[in-house]
């Protein structure tokens, strides 16, 4: 059996030597698989660290987006509240309708209501107006971090004593929203054609 391995080991030598190379030796063999794993495993270490980075970056920006639509909606339900205030009133409840008025109002549109609160509540009971608001539709026309100008459609239903049977009146309002130390508020109301 040696002799069968050794004819064989011969073999390989003699089959070597006709060809004019030479084996290579194991430890180069050895260095270039080690060479081709630490390659492949860099690799595979970039990919693994693109991904992660590539998660990160779209998780952040998927909470900044969400962070984003909460804000604008924020903007949206203060200005349709303050249309839906500004479009309720009833000659019973005309002064606690006029307070929430308030209560929602900062800068000009602030500026606008105070003062005048008696005489508007007055006319209100006076004429035995009342008035239903309802919003049809509102979006962000423009916005800062800080600020929006939302516009809402709304539609009020209006009935006095002299017009008994409620009477439609539609509006386009252009409200201001602004943040005013972390509570927003209506800071400008304007109608809009």
């Amino acid at each position: 059996m040696t002799e069968t391995i050794s004819t064989k080991k011969a073999a390989a030598e003699g089959a070597v030597k006709s060809s004019g190379a030479s084996p290579p030796p194991e430890d180069e063999k050895r260095t270039r698989r080690s060479r081709t794993s630490l390659i492949a495993y860099g690799a595979v270490a970039v990919v693994v660290l693109a991904l992660v980075v590539a998660a990160v970056v779209l998780l952040l920006d998927q909470r900044s987006a969400r962070e984003r639509d909460d804000r604008r909606q924020a903007f949206i339900d203060t200005a349709r509240q303050t249309v839906l205030n500004l479009t309720t009133i009833h000659p019973e409840t005309a002064e606690e309708d006029v307070d929430r008025i308030l209560a929602g109002a900062s800068g000009a549109f602030l500026a606008e209501f105070q003062g005048r609160e008696d005489p508007f509540v007055g006319v209100v009971r006076d004429a035995n107006v009342t008035t239903e608001g309802e919003v049809l539709e509102a979006g962000i026309q423009s916005e800062t971090d800080i600020s929006a100008d939302v516009l809402v459609a709304a539609r009020t239903m209006v009935t006095s004593t002299e017009q008994p049977e409620p009477s439609p009146r539609d509006f386009r309002m252009r409200v201001t929203v602004s943040d005013d130390n972390g509570k927003l508020t209506a800071s400008k109301v304007e109608f809009v054609p």
